[in-house]
């Protein structure tokens, strides 16, 4: 069996799989065959492909000879005219977003799956590319900020002066919010984080935080780490209390998405006129809406003096670990679709498998994908 591994389009840096994982692959009887120059924007040419084991060939022959194909974002229209009919294509493609590629891969015939479908599980973990790469977004998101703003982070007390340490408020303490407050923590500024489900409070506190609360939040701890849409009661409350936030921050992140959903706006534009001059937001949940009235997603805004930055493509500002960690992710659910003797075992019996596929035999698998694509006009 033949796993193709395709070449993203710009601005994507990263890389499904490096020539680490190759290694690794080429010991269950598997052959990898690389796009040309696929991993050199994540400095792995094509000479650490060969060495591993692959064989480099064009993007045509990738398609064409593949069982499976690995590609972290959505393939082009002329991608489908080379496609084998009866591949596996393995990626990152929000489906629930991307409606109008769902039924054309349905009629192609082709087996989806989308590893931001994955149930996220205890088992899962090892697979969990949303968690992987959401780590390296708070971390970079801190990395922006500092970048961007116009005084230090960490407090100095010099002859000339004391400075102050900026303040950071950040919203969602999610993965990339935890990895935020423990950067942020790391630079020297003082944090306060908000998050809707009261679990995580013990976790913000021990990385040194403040975890700003609002009670009546509705239950979140079967969201699979994400936003649940909340009363409108509690939703008073929680502008209330975050807009005294807000007010007092240097540095603001946001991270709250609701899977299928716009993200919920968390900071108006009243707020953002509160802020002193100089701060920045940075906003991670740009590519759903964004969590600020004002954010264009891979846009900088600037009103009233503050940065509002719309990026939901961090991992690619770091792309040797982001496509290392991705490529274990990937490395780790392809254990689960290839036997022992190197060949395509799909097995919808398990709950891992059925759950991240998205299109087989001609039809779309997954209930609430089906129901978006129906509700579309």
């Amino acid at each position: 069996m033949i796993v193709g591994v395709l070449k993203e389009s710009f601005p994507e840096t990263r890389v499904s799989f490096l020539p680490e994982h190759v290694t690794l692959l080429k010991k269950w009887n598997v052959e990898v065959v690389v796009e040309h120059n696929a991993g050199i924007t994540a400095f792995a040419t094509n000479d650490t492909y060969i060495v591993s084991g692959a064989t480099v060939a064009s993007r045509e022959e990738v398609l064409k000879i593949a069982a499976i194909i690995l590609s972290i974002n959505n393939f082009s229209e002329n991608d489908i005219a080379f496609i084998n009919k009866t591949a596996v294509v393995l990626g990152v493609y929000q489906p629930l977003f991307n409606y109008s590629s769902i039924n054309n891969w349905a009629a192609l015939g082709i087996t989806v799956f989308s590893m931001d479908m994955l149930p996220r599980t205890t088992r899962a973990q090892g697979m969990d590319v949303l968690s992987s790469q959401a780590n390296i977004s708070g971390y970079k998101a801190v990395l922006t900020a500092a970048n961007l703003f116009p005084k230090y982070f960490p407090m100095f007390m010099t002859a000339a002066g004391t400075i102050p340490p900026a303040k950071m408020l950040i919203l969602g303490a999610g993965v990339a919010g935890l990895q935020a407050i423990a950067t942020g923590r790391r630079l020297g500024a003082v944090v306060e984080v908000f998050d809707t489900r009261p679990a995580v409070k013990e976790e913000v506190m021990s990385l040194g935080a403040k975890f700003v609360e609002v009670e009546g939040a509705a239950d979140a701890s079967k969201a699979g780490g994400y936003a649940v849409e909340q009363s409108e009661e509690f939703l008073q409350r929680q502008k209330a209390k975050i807009a005294e936030s807000v007010a007092k921050a240097d540095i603001i992140i946001t991270t709250a998405q609701i899977p299928g959903k716009k993200a919920p706006v968390l900071i108006t534009t009243s707020m953002m006129e509160a802020m002193k001059n100089g701060s920045v937001i940075i906003d991670l949940a740009a590519a759903t809406g964004g969590n600020t009235e004002l954010t264009k997603n891979d846009e900088t805004v600037i009103h009233h003096g503050v940065s509002i930055v719309g990026n939901s493509s961090l991992p690619s500002g770091m792309p040797s670990d982001a496509s290392k960690l991705y490529g274990k992710n990937i490395l780790n659910f392809l254990q689960l679709v290839i036997s022992k003797e190197g060949t395509l075992n799909l097995n919808f019996e398990d709950d891992l498998v059925k759950g991240t596929c998205i299109v087989h035999e001609g039809k779309i698998t997954n209930e609430r994908i089906q129901a978006a694509v129906n509700a579309q006009p």
